[in-house]
């Protein structure tokens, strides 16, 4: 049986699984599998059949083929057969040894068909997550102009580093490429290490983002609860937090406590006082809701597979554009409140320009983060020669979006009476829970990332899972071990240090110092080294990007 395996003609030089044509050296773990051959139609009897046939013909050809297999290792290139030759879409048909054939109705090489327009709304649908709900403080923490120049040059440093990740693969000479990640580009440049680091930094999303969304889904279903409790028994609540009058009420939780706000409210109509203060006591923001959590999403994270869930992806887009409508019309009945002083600060605003402005590009950097799933996005482009304009594209509308929503809020925050310094690291916790239009808001997002979670998860555990025991589903063991430590660390923050605007900005620029700024940059530089190309103004650039990142975490813990 392993004589069957072995090729029957050997490279000169060495051993056949370490050279190829020419003595160049190749791994052939590196080539995922053979090129398709063709046969003609012609040779295909009852093609209109369930099971269609074989003629002798094609068997011979079939074997032939197997036969030319044989005579060189995988690595070898000599006989794999060139694209110009390989059959349309179209005509590829999958041929088995029993003599059955079938017909394949997806295009070859790993390229979908989606058109350009569904691959930049693709792009702008995964990249628009929980960051635009921190933009609005992210601005007020770096000063309005500061802010706006913030979002625009961390716009054109991430797409010019998503560039380049894109890039990557084909920067690779003499080896087949085309089912890369860049994960593994980073496991060709930087050996083992490169693995594990993707992985821990990949890990090091994937989890923040989860963090974040049980501190969110929290949020979203207190006030949710609260509103309904509220509607159902006619009760009428005013919260003890400073805010405006009138029908567009605007509140400031964070002036009536140095720690995030609770249960605190006044009943002024009458009713019954004791079920009211029962209900506070068991529906608490911080202490009791993110553990109701754990009965519904935790069963769900251990489920094999997540696929029911992905058909509810649309909703993030209804989410988002309704979160646009939300702000033109709390901004229309608000006005604008601005006033421009560079480096003073009074009471009702803050400088244009101020030194906590890392806090914003911390956010930004995983506002702007696709790095690791962008390859497979552009995959199913089916103009392969528009990636690069349809992910520019992408990047200008997702930041166009990130603007609008987070100038708006600013420029529409009422000051006076309240101070810049009101703004919540979640926008929607400026407005009171019995706000029709937030309520509104807080059930979309809620019912979304109820959806979206179990697919992170399942995400994290095929990455981490697979790395090490070899399956994404060992056994439940290994599974419920996994989900208990990530919903463990999500309570823990929902009831601890419920502040996404911190645990975003911090996850944020951890993964992104990997996989926004280091490895794009080293990889370039090396590959540019390779070919003999590089030049001083590349390598001083690439370096400064990779001292920007550097500078950008270290940012965070001193801020």
């Amino acid at each position: 049986m392993e004589e069957d395996t072995k090729p029957l003609l050997v490279p000169v030089g060495g051993d056949e699984s370490n050279y190829g044509i020419l003595n160049i050296q190749f791994n052939p773990e590196d080539f995922k599998g053979k090129r398709p051959f063709h046969v003609e139609p012609t040779n295909i009897v009852s093609v209109n059949d369930d099971m269609q046939r074989v003629t002798d013909e094609a068997s011979a050809m079939n074997k032939r083929i197997h036969y030319y297999s044989r005579l060189t290792s995988p690595a070898d290139r000599a006989l794999i057969a060139p694209d110009h030759v390989l059959p349309a879409p179209d005509e590829i048909y999958v041929y088995s040894p029993l003599g059955t054939a079938f017909k394949v109705d997806s295009c070859t090489d790993g390229y979908g068909k989606n058109s350009s327009i569904v691959t930049i709304f693709m792009i702008w649908n995964t990249m628009m997550g929980t960051s635009i709900l921190s933009i609005p403080w992210g601005i007020k923490q770096a000063g309005f102009t500061s802010g706006i120049i913030l979002i625009l040059l961390m716009g054109i440093l991430t797409l010019y580093c998503c560039y380049r990740v894109v890039k990557s693969r084909k920067m690779i000479p003499l080896i087949d490429t085309s089912n890369w990640e860049f994960p593994d580009v980073c496991k060709y440049y930087f050996g083992s290490f490169g693995q594990w680091s993707s992985l821990l930094f990949s890990m090091v999303s994937l989890v923040g983002a989860m963090v974040v969304y049980w501190v969110l889904m929290s949020n979203f279903l207190f006030n949710t609860g609260k509103f309904i409790y509220n509607f159902v028994h006619d009760i009428n609540v005013t919260d003890i937090v400073p805010g405006t009058n009138g029908s567009n009420k605007v509140i400031c939780p964070s002036a009536a406590s140095s720690h995030p706000p609770q249960n605190r409210s006044v009943m002024f109509s009458s009713g019954n006082d004791t079920g009211f203060e029962l209900f506070e006591e068991w529906w608490n923001k911080s202490q009791t809701v993110p553990f109701y959590l754990i009965a519904v999403l935790l069963p769900l994270l251990n489920l094999k597979s997540p696929s029911f869930f992905a058909k509810f992806n649309v909703l993030g887009t209804v989410s988002v554009v309704y979160l646009v409508f939300l702000v033109t019309v709390k901004a229309a009945h608000l006005g604008i409140h601005l006033e421009y002083n560079w480096f003073t600060e009074n009471d009702f605003f803050v400088p244009e320009f101020r030194i906590l402005f890392p806090q914003l590009t911390g956010v930004l950097t995983l506002a702007f983060f696709i790095h690791n799933c962008v390859i497979t996005l552009l995959q199913n482009n089916r103009n392969q020669e528009n990636n690069v304009r349809d992910l520019s594209i992408a990047y200008f509308l997702v930041g166009l979006t990130y603007l609008y929503v987070g100038v708006i809020i600013f420029a529409s925050f009422p000051s006076p009476p309240l101070s810049k310094e009101c703004i919540e690291q979640n926008f929607l916790d400026n407005f009171p829970s019995d706000d029709i239009m937030s309520f509104v808001a807080r059930i979309f997002l809620l019912f979304q990332m109820m959806t979206v979670y179990p697919l992170l998860g399942y995400l994290a555990r095929v990455q981490l899972l697979r790395q090490f025991f070899g399956s994404a589903y060992p056994s439940i063991f290994h599974v419920l071990v996994l989900n208990v430590a990530i919903v463990g660390a999500g309570v823990a923050m929902a009831r601890f240090y419920p502040n996404i605007g911190g645990i975003i900005r911090y996850s944020g620029a951890t993964c992104g110092l990997a996989f926004v700024f280091v490895y794009p940059s080293l990889i370039y530089v090396i590959s540019l080294h390779r070919a003999g190309q590089l030049t001083w103004p590349a390598l001083i650039i690439h370096i400064f990007i990779i001292l920007l990142g550097l500078a950008n975490l270290i940012a965070q813990f001193l801020l």
